[in-house]
């Protein structure tokens, strides 16, 4: 009887204890998580999954945002930057003055991210797009043969395969002519690269260092805030930035068999002062990630001279070191000025009541929005539920196009033939507010008539869902959607 009665003290202290964790953990999710969707989701899960919940909530869900882990702060001078605070402002507005009637319509946008990102409405740049790997790598391989000064580099994946090497290989080769080469690579997205790798590199005079560096990689509770940006800065005046990642899988080869499936991606070259916020945002990584300061001196940011081109260019930014989700607010912003047409392509479509209610509005209002994702994604669970979303679209008059002809990668969007983006941000919870992004708005009707002719290459590739078929689609399968849709803003 004794030995009983203790079993059963044992099991209501147990009990006790597990409750007060448990209301604990539920406080803190509610202090700390800013979305009241995320916060009822991570409610949920720790409540309805025992112990493994509150697991799951210490390992991703912590809100780093509040903790002052980052930092943009270059310059310790407050009167030297209200001074380039000032130039940043008044340089924009002069660009906005002298830029055409059909970019003034964007001017919201371009005051959204001049006032929250700081980032300056540029003039006088080079634009190229450029589609999938084989044209990308071949354009930065040869740009970074040509440096000079510098060569800085941020990846979120860079891989010890072949193309991998190759830029290794290159790298070394530029150290040793005297370039100064800084490489930052996301210590989880770039795990092949963390030993050997990366020694070479180093013991050729390369800086490296990783962002954010993971000890333990299955008990990282910094995985939800990966730097997934992908940014290449030579000689501060040319950059590249989209969704192509330094790996073999971007690249599709002559032979189908040898690389499967075909990998639809898209990047950017930039040549002129667009570059300047790119390399102001690797400088603010590189800071953190080497915990050293590195001064923003002339020779990184160069008074702009000649024009490269005739093309405006504005950069917008976000992660756990913004006081907003501004990737999220200029992509609304830009569904909000669209007058006839609005193009989205992105591989991952967990958009949230947000963009989902501004792409129904866009629609119901008369605006064309084309819509066009992968068939298949490489995630089960992220499919099912960015397929939740689409009967709610489809109502609207949203045209839904998924691609077949092999993993469409590429984060753009084209705006009434005028304005476009391209980027690294997906259309997902996890790129609006866990992680590092950056994506380059265009200003430019020569270039938006350019990505909006390769979407509709794209669409080739690409079949259009029917509203009353999707609708009449099995019960099981909308089920599994409705259960994943629950999830979608921890995924």
């Amino acid at each position: 009887m004794l030995r009983a009665l203790s079993d059963i003290d044992w099991l209501l202290i147990g009990e006790t204890l597990y409750l007060a964790v448990l209301v604990l953990v539920c406080l803190r999710i509610i202090y700390d998580t800013r979305s009241s969707i995320k916060t009822l989701a991570y409610l949920l899960l720790v409540i309805f999954l025992p112990v493994a919940g509150i697991f799951f909530y210490f390992s991703f869900g912590i809100n780093y945002r509040k903790r002052s882990l980052y930092s943009k702060k270059l310059l310790q001078n407050v009167e030297l930057m209200k001074q380039i605070r000032q130039r940043i402002i008044t340089t924009s507005r002069e660009n906005f003055r002298a830029s055409s009637e059909e970019i003034q319509h964007y001017r919201p946008l371009a005051k959204l991210l001049l006032r929250d990102n700081l980032s300056p409405l540029t003039a006088g740049n080079k634009v190229k797009l450029l589609l999938n790997g084989e044209q990308k790598f071949a354009e930065v391989f040869e740009a970074i043969e040509n440096a000079r000064h510098h060569i800085h580099l941020e990846y979120y994946i860079i891989e010890n395969d072949h193309i991998g090497n190759n830029l290794k290989d290159l790298l070394i080769k530029k150290a040793k002519e005297g370039v100064i080469v800084r490489v930052i690579y996301d210590d989880f997205g770039s795990r092949s690269i963390r030993h050997g790798f990366r020694k070479e590199l180093q013991a050729a005079g390369v800086e490296v260092y990783p962002f954010h560096k993971i000890h333990i990689l299955f008990l990282a509770n910094r995985l939800n805030y990966r730097n997934h940006r992908k940014i290449i800065v030579i000689d501060s005046i040319t950059a590249f930035v989209g969704g192509i990642n330094i790996s073999d899988s971007y690249i599709n080869y002559s032979d189908q068999q040898e690389r499967k499936p075909y990998w639809r991606d898209s990047h950017l070259r930039i040549d002129g002062p667009g570059a300047f916020y790119l390399q102001y945002l690797f400088f603010t990584d590189w800071n953190f990630s080497s915990q050293r300061h590195l001064e923003p001196e002339s020779s990184y940011f160069p008074k702009p001279t000649d024009a490269h081109g005739n093309t405006v260019v504005q950069l917008a930014s976000s992660g756990p070191d913004s006081a907003k989700p501004t990737i999220m607010f200029s992509i609304l912003q830009a569904i909000a000025l669209a007058k006839e047409e609005f193009l989205l392509t992105t591989p991952y479509f967990i958009p949230g009541e947000s963009i989902l209610d501004a792409l129904s509005i866009a629609a119901m209002g008369g605006v064309t929005v084309r819509l066009l994702v992968p068939e298949n994604s490489d995630s089960f669970i992220v499919n099912a539920a960015a397929r939740s979303y689409f009967e709610d679209l489809l109502e609207v008059g949203v045209q839904i196009y998924l691609y077949q002809k092999g993993f469409v990668h590429a984060k753009t969007l084209v705006v009434d033939n005028t304005l476009s983006m391209v980027g690294t941000a997906n259309m997902d919870y996890r790129s609006f507010d866990l992680n590092f992004e950056v994506n380059a708005v265009v200003y430019d009707t020569v270039f938006a008539g350019e990505l909006r002719e390769a979407f509709f290459q794209d669409l080739e590739h690409a079949v259009l869902l029917d509203a009353a078929e999707w609708k009449a689609r099995p019960v099981y399968r909308q089920l599994i959607e409705k259960v994943f849709k629950l999830i979608s803003p921890l995924l």
